[in-house]
């Protein structure tokens, strides 16, 4: 496949795409990857399969939540630094004002894990991930040695549930790619429009100088706003493998401290589920909900501070990553790590995907209308996902 739109995008083109994902991407980060695949590879055709594979192995690595630091780097490839904001501000923004809103006043809606319009959503979110699976196993797994990347990374990721397996599984399959796969020749057009390497540089070293002075300054400033904007720079910065895994770290350093109580720690966690847009949203909800606070300025400083480090990271590394991927030798590495990242996104379709949202025979049913309304029928992805949580509404 070949992309066959201009290399570049109206910035307000790029909000208004990431603004309906935003409110149509439920599911968590996989599905999140799956729904970008549907609308920047297969409508779009922004990109090929194998450029997508690259952004997504390349965040894979990052500290961070992968799936919105994969929707900075299309923001920033197509519309530049100002894309870069628009798409995380229209994927974001979404779902913190629902958090907030959330936390300042819906706790009673109680657990909502049981509600039957999220288990449609859940169903529907299932048949978007194994779409992209499918979609991107028919570009990158094309010979025996790719196959036995994919089979080798699904296994390990299943049998060796840690978050930093992730970044092991991608490596082996680099190594392998060197070693096994012929190179490829790097294309005669030089990388646009991803950043350059000063700016780069900067955004590497804001990064570690950040991470580093802010428990400093927060503790010499000693107010409540410089210790939430260190707690979640933090986070945001250390923990690699997504929202659920940052889960322990924000519970201790909200939790522990008495900031958050236990249960309002846990009715925010429930409500992050149901949430389309990225679970690292949640920091919004503890925000606003923190003792002794302004709810809107808890919120806003959660919020800046746990993406920070994402952004700084993709503008750090994308200057690099473009220049590096093009380098003969490493179009053999990035088709092994290509071939890891689709067993990676195989074996979360196993978990948390298709565990959590096939829960019996009627959103076994759901999921398979969903799947029909999307190759057979042609419904639109985000009319998918709306119908999948009526049903589940009326029926579950």
């Amino acid at each position: 496949m070949k992309a066959t739109e201009p290399a570049t995008s109206s910035p307000w083109e790029v909000l208004r795409i990431f603004t309906r994902l935003g409110c149509t991407s439920f599911g968590g980060p996989t599905a999140h990857l799956g729904y970008f695949r549907d609308e920047f590879v297969d409508k779009r055709k922004w990109f090929t399969d194998k450029d997508y594979a690259d952004l997504v192995a390349l965040c894979q690595f990052l500290p961070g939540p992968a799936s919105s630091q994969v929707g900075m780097a299309i923001g920033l490839k197509r519309a530049g630094y100002l894309g870069i904001l628009l798409a995380w501000v229209g994927f974001t923004l979404p779902s913190v004002l629902l958090m907030v809103a959330f936390a300042l006043g819906v706790a009673q809606l109680g657990d909502i894990s049981g509600a039957g319009w999220l288990l449609g959503l859940k169903a529907a979110a299932v048949v978007v991930v194994a779409q992209a699976v499918y979609g991107m196993t028919k570009s990158l797994v094309t010979g025996k040695i790719h196959a036995a990347i994919a089979v080798a990374a699904l296994t390990v990721v299943l049998l060796v549930p840690h978050p930093l397996i992730h970044v092991g599984v991608i490596v082996l399959g680099i190594v392998v790619g060197l070693l096994f796969l012929r190179a490829e020749k790097a294309p005669e057009e030089a990388p646009q429009g991803s950043g350059s390497r000063t700016l780069g540089i900067v955004c590497l070293a804001l990064f570690f100088v950040l991470l580093f002075a802010l428990p400093v300054v927060a503790r010499l400033i000693g107010t409540t706003g410089a210790g939430i904007f260190d707690t979640f720079y933090r986070a945001g910065a250390l923990v690699f493998g997504g929202g659920h895994v940052v889960l322990p770290l924000l519970e201790s350093v909200t939790v522990g401290p008495g900031l958050v109580d236990h249960d309002t720690f846990l009715a925010g966690y429930g409500a992050a589920q149901a949430m389309p847009g990225p679970l690292f949203t949640f920091a919004s909800f503890l925000g606003a909900s923190m003792e002794g606070t302004n709810w809107l300025l808890g919120a806003v400083i959660a919020t800046v501070a746990i993406f920070l480090p994402a952004a700084l990271l993709v503008l750090g590394a994308m200057p690099f990553w473009e220049r590096i991927r093009h380098a003969p030798p490493a179009g053999a590495a990035l088709a092994g790590a290509n071939a890891a990242v689709v067993g990676i996104l195989g074996a979360a379709l196993y978990t948390p995907v298709f565990t959590a949202g096939i829960t019996g025979a009627a959103t076994l049913c759901i999921a398979v209308v969903c799947y029909a309304a999307l190759t057979s029928w042609k419904v639109p992805p985000w009319a998918v996902v709306i119908g999948a949580a009526l049903v589940g509404w009326v029926v579950l």
